[in-house]
């Protein structure tokens, strides 16, 4: 491809335009260095917010941690390698999520809060962390409700 001026002819100051091809460690470092997905656990928070803003904060983390619970749940290890990253999502989504209950001064939004948090950890085969949590709960109704659901953590 020539590049002339507007004349279009050649002579002997237009040069020849070489395409730009990217070689293959370009591609092999775009490749490799892709940003990671933002979670929504790891979004900054701006201290204070209401307790109603934090109850949905800890549901949109239980809704997007969910399909992580669901898949450590189905490994019969969870120290194996390969699910390691998703082990690390799951246990920080977590505990933001527990940091921010703690927060919540209104008794029943903290509940219905722990509750969430409570059956993504039983998602994930958690009972370690879910039955500590269930014993948190102060409204007896959703402790019931907890219980109807999921008899496992009566023990």
């Amino acid at each position: 491809m020539l590049v002339a001026g507007w004349h279009g002819l050649n002579c002997g100051t237009c040069r020849l335009r070489i395409p730009c091809v990217p070689s293959f460690e370009d591609v092999a470092m775009r490749w490799f260095n892709r940003n990671k997905q933002a979670e929504v656990w790891d979004d900054a928070i701006e201290w204070p917010i209401g307790d109603i803003e934090a109850a949905h904060r800890i549901r949109e983390i239980c809704r997007a941690a969910a399909p992580i619970a669901e898949k450590i749940a189905g490994s019969a290890d969870r120290s194996h390698r390969k699910l390691g990253p998703e082990v690390e999502r799951y246990e920080r989504a977590a505990k933001v999520a527990m940091e921010i209950a703690i927060r919540i001064s209104d008794d029943l939004l903290r509940d219905v809060a722990v509750r969430q948090i409570v059956e993504l950890c039983l998602k994930a085969n958690d009972t370690r962390t879910a039955r500590p949590l269930f014993r948190a709960i102060q409204s007896k109704t959703i402790g019931e409700e907890l219980l109807k659901e999921h008899p496992g953590l009566r023990q």
